[in-house]
């Protein structure tokens, strides 16, 4: 079962001249990850600060093999420009 994923961001508004090469540079391992589907990047425009990340994964496990990864080895510096801990939400397509 294919999953879709968000990643909402909150960016530090003295991070923000560096926030998207940053955000790039991570989602590079993100599209790279066995599993990935694609991954979009969407920001709000009447807050640029407000950026939503569109993650498709082939799978639960695909995605889950993803967070554990990131939660170990593969942690990012993402946290760097971030004014909040990201909201995670991973969804699946109603039948």
């Amino acid at each position: 079962m294919t999953v879709t994923a968000t990643l909402e961001l909150s960016i530090a508004p003295e991070s923000a001249d560096v926030a998207h090469s940053v955000i790039h540079e991570v989602l590079a391992a993100t599209r790279a990850f066995a599993g990935n589907q694609g991954v979009e990047v969407l920001v709000d425009v009447t807050n640029p600060l407000h950026i939503v990340v569109l993650e498709r994964w082939e799978s639960l496990e695909a995605d889950a093999a993803y967070r554990a990864w990131r939660a170990g080895d593969g942690a990012s510096n993402l946290g760097t420009v971030l004014a909040g801990p990201p909201v995670l939400t991973v969804l699946t397509t109603s039948e």
